[in-house]
């Protein structure tokens, strides 16, 4: 862990200067406090964090990484972490990209709760100690010091696929997500298995890749309304990517509800707006347990135990009643 030495070294200073610079004293030049500043924040020193840890032995600050501002759900994700931090007296620092490795160490934080595919799993195997508990939110890491806490995916999943078969829907279209991330492997693999259930054939030509993001919806609708057999469903691994392919639908007199049924998963603020069939996930409560499963591995209870979070089926009008034909 980097400290006053350290910076003191980059700087060209004494670590009695740091110091001085740090605490605001007078005898230290204007420049020379700027320039100081400018490196800690460079090297991610945080002296206000590190300090406390020096004091109590713990730092009682819990590190949230994500990377993604265009999904909605990590709202409520971090609202969850924060209610329950803040209601056991720890901080929370919310950190996004390369920089979080910085701040993944006893001396900055306490522990990690990771919702970023972008973090490489041995990046969190690495850092991952009995001194350094991480709460992993998408995926397994084969480490005895990460907890994961999932999404069940495939159960609603499968039952929303097999429910439109019952209904008389026979030609399906899936739109995945990232397409190496767990939720995107079991979300395909149950819409898959509900199909075989009912001896309806699957064509690759009808898989889509995605991203997560809307405009990988609006790309799917152009390319199946490009398409002689239009599937009467088309299966979104996501409430933004449903949304894009809905408004393309909508914007090309292809009625969604009618012409052709969309459905999502997240059920995330525009899905209830737009009146999207999705699967619930409880993403208050994800972050609150996250927190509190970190915080009690933090404080000594070591339960690395993989769990699942249930999710449910929420039934809006972007499914038609049955198919048109």
């Amino acid at each position: 862990m980097i400290g006053v030495k350290e910076i003191a070294k980059i700087a060209g200073v004494s670590p009695a200067t740091v110091s001085n610079a740090l605490n605001g004293k007078s005898n230290v030049g204007e420049e020379k406090r700027k320039k100081i500043l400018e490196i800690c924040r460079e090297q991610g020193y945080d002296p206000n964090i590190a300090g406390r840890s020096l004091k109590t032995g713990r730092s009682k600050t819990i590190l949230f990484t994500f990377s993604d501002f265009d999904r909605s759900f990590y709202l409520e994700v971090i609202h969850g972490i924060h209610d329950f931090a803040e209601a056991h007296a720890y901080d929370l620092l919310i950190c996004t990209g390369g920089m979080c490795a910085k701040y993944m160490h006893p001396g900055m934080s306490s522990g990690c709760i990771a919702l970023d595919g972008k973090l490489p799993t041995e990046l969190l195997r690495s850092k991952a100690t009995a001194d350094y508990p991480i709460i992993s939110l998408d995926r397994v890491v084969d480490s005895p010091y990460v907890k994961s806490i999932l999404v069940n995916n495939y159960e609603p999943m499968f039952h929303l696929v097999d429910g439109l078969v019952r209904r008389g829907f026979t030609r399906f279209a899936f739109l995945g997500g990232v397409e190496e991330s767990t939720d995107n492997k079991e979300r395909y693999q149950a819409f898959c298995d509900a199909l075989r259930k009912n001896n309806l054939p699957f064509s690759m030509d009808r898989y889509i890749a995605g991203d997560w993001h809307e405009a990988s919806g609006v790309r799917a609708a152009h390319i199946l309304l490009l398409t002689q057999n239009r599937p009467q469903v088309l299966v979104c691994a996501n409430d933004n990517m449903a949304l894009g392919a809905i408004k393309t639908f909508n914007a090309n007199d292809v009625v969604v509800g009618r012409d052709i049924s969309v459905t999502g998963f997240d059920n995330n603020s525009i899905a209830e707006y737009h009146g999207i069939t999705t699967i619930d996930i409880p993403d208050y409560e994800r972050g609150y347990l996250a927190a509190q499963a970190l915080v009690g591995n933090i404080e000594g209870a070591m339960n690395h135990d993989t769990f699942r979070i249930s999710a449910k089926i929420i039934e809006r009008t972007s499914v038609a009643e049955r198919p048109l034909s």
